[in-house]
């Protein structure tokens, strides 16, 4: 992925003993396949106002519920904000470069000559919350407690090539590596960084509702379980003037509020009740945001654009199922969805057809394979019959079309030996046909109903209901469903994170987000090729080589994606002149907006 550095210290080359490598280069910043944009005297970045007036409360909404102030945990579900706010990691992302890091708690890293380890130095005027200096005892006790068994287990399949850690001293620490990862000595800077008396006593489990001692802007100040967190400034927030947080994080309180019905959360915000909200259903965005303040502009409604991959949102299938273990069934019910109906009857056609596993971003596989993706399947031993164009029509149908498609769907399941006897759909062994779908928001539900009518067609039964969100996520991480809404968001230089989303040593991993349970060696592979390219274009044809193969699969109902974000906002704010280009937009609201 072609690792650019901006200060380069040449050094002798110096062999240690046990604890170092041969090490010829320390670095204050990280780039995959491009130079970074900020040299290492940089004062701010672009998308900030470093004039911004400081102080002022925003109040937001949150969807559902919390039970837990630690964000880190599997069977528990944290307040929105707690991550962003308060907890920070040893390198601060760019939010206008594809893939780029800056020391914030670390002052610079040294990556050895042989790249199968890394020294990451703590900046010696980063200090916890309650006053206490961060050192590297700290780091690695962050990162130990991260990759336990107490710990989610998303942190220790991303770190996975982690194979040691070693305190150099009080303000280095050593990390080695199981292999030559290129991506690895930056996703290393996404660490978060807490201290270990947050615990004080009790196991990491044990901490539910102790606020957390971490380094953040903000300190969780009160807080009321399902009904709202606010978030104070540290007054004694350790980093306001370095370059990573200059013109960032200006208000003095942020408020959460949680609503269990986003059409109530919608009417309150319309009634005051808060300041910003950000809309993800397309009926309410065409239809409610009206009325007196949003004509009068005391309201503003407005649309942020930006360059986010996109990734896939789909209806997924869960192949631990027997029923969807074949790939022709799940074709077949994928056929049953009409969305260009749903896009002009549903949608307001604000959407687009998901047409990839990475929609909107040059890793999107075309619909033939290309040369390079050919010859790299020869390389890795793929067989060339996989190498095929991307099963797509459907995709491209109008909704005239949509007859044909079930009656495709009806041949492949008559080609299954499946009949229809009264109206409901038998398979071969005499069992009726009939699944669920799993729901955490009754906005789904309208959604659902015309494709549930598609399925009766064909004589399948599709049960849906929505039930509460804490006992959501739990079906979710024991992967107790039929079929439900999955979302892969990407980044722009995809890595790690992908072994949690699609390989088979995750399918079977409780919290993992493989929860379609997708196992197939072929994957595997080009996972490999992904996370160890030393050379973007190599990086963009295993991505292209990889879509195709998930794509063919069925492993989901592809949904639809949108190309800005939809918010709302009382006109008391200020934004900065630039956006940024890769963003979620209520961290960029909180991180860089101001009153005025």
């Amino acid at each position: 992925m072609n690792i650019y550095y901006k200060k380069l210290i040449k050094l002798p080359i110096v062999i240690y003993a046990v604890l170092f490598s041969i090490v010829t280069m320390a670095d204050y910043s990280i780039a995959i396949g491009y130079e970074p944009k900020y040299s290492d005297s940089f004062r701010n970045f672009d998308y900030v106002n470093t004039k911004s007036k400081q102080g002022g409360t925003i109040k937001l909404s949150a969807f559902g519920t919390f039970e837990s102030l630690n964000p880190f945990l599997l069977k528990s579900l944290a307040p929105t904000g707690l991550t962003n706010l308060v907890f920070e990691t040893l390198m601060e992302r760019s939010l206008d470069e594809p893939s780029s890091s800056y020391g914030h708690i670390a002052s610079k890293y040294r990556l050895s000559e042989d790249k199968l380890s890394v020294i990451y130095y703590i900046k010696d005027n980063a200090y916890f919350s309650n006053g206490d200096e961060i050192t590297a005892k700290d780091v690695e006790f962050s990162y130990k407690t991260l990759v336990s068994k107490d710990a989610h287990p998303q942190y220790k399949i991303y770190w996975s090539d982690i194979k040691d850690v070693i305190v150099l001293d009080r303000k280095s620490i050593k990390f080695i590596f199981n292999q030559k990862n290129p991506e690895l000595h930056m996703i290393i800077g996404d660490i978060p960084i807490f201290s270990k008396k947050w615990f004080d006593g009790k196991t990491f489990s044990e901490s539910i509702l102790d606020k957390p001692i971490a380094s953040g802007p903000y300190i969780v100040s009160k807080y009321e379980t399902g009904r709202f967190v606010e978030y104070k400034k540290n007054p004694d927030y350790w980093a306001r003037n370095e370059s990573t947080r200059i013109g960032m994080f200006n208000f003095e309180k942020i408020i959460f509020k949680y609503y269990k019905d986003m059409t109530v959360a919608l009417e309150a915000f319309k009634a005051g009740e808060y300041d910003y909200i950000y809309e993800n259903h397309s009926k309410r965005w065409a239809r409610d945001y009206n009325g007196p303040n949003f004509s009068n502009d005391t309201i503003i409604k407005t649309e942020l654009e930006h360059m986010n991959n996109a990734g896939i949102q789909g209806f997924i299938f869960n192949t631990r199922k027997k029923i969807f273990q074949r790939k022709e069934v799940r074709k077949a019910i994928t056929l049953a969805f009409d969305f260009n109906w749903s896009n002009k009857n549903l949608f307001y056609n604000q959407y687009k057809r998901c047409e990839s596993y990475f929609s909107n971003s040059e890793l999107s596989g075309n619909l033939k394979p290309t040369l390079d993706e050919i010859n790299l399947a020869k390389k890795l031993y793929i067989p060339l019959s996989k190498v095929i164009e991307k099963d797509s029509k459907f995709i491209y149908d109008s909704s005239e079309n949509n007859r044909k498609n079930l009656y495709d769907a009806k041949k492949i399941f008559d080609k299954l030996g499946w009949s229809v006897k009264n109206e409901i759909l038998y398979d071969e062994t005499n069992t009726k046909v009939e699944f669920d779908f799993l729901l955490a928001q009754k906005g789904f539900e309208r959604i659902l109903a015309p494709f549930a009518k598609n399925l009766k067609k064909l004589g399948i039964k599709l049960n849906y209901r929505t039930i509460d969100l804490s006992l959501y996520q739990r079906r979710v991480d024991s992967f107790d469903f039929d079929m439900m809404v999955m979302s892969y968001p990407q980044s722009q230089s995809p890595g790690n994170e992908l072994i949690s989303m699609f390989h088979s040593s995750s399918s079977q991993s409780k919290g993992a987000y493989n929860v379609g349970g997708i196992s197939d060696q072929y994957v595997d592979i080009l996972l490999e090729e992904i996370i160890y390219s030393s050379e973007r274009e190599d990086m963009i044809t295993a991505a292209k080589l990889l879509d195709r193969l998930l794509w063919n699969e069925f492993y989901m109902l592809p949904n639809w994606y949108i190309s800005t974000h939809r918010i709302a906002y009382f006109n008391k704010f200020k934004q900065p002149r630039n956006l940024p280009k890769y963003y979620e937009a209520t961290n960029y609201v909180l991180k860089t907006w101001s009153i005025k």
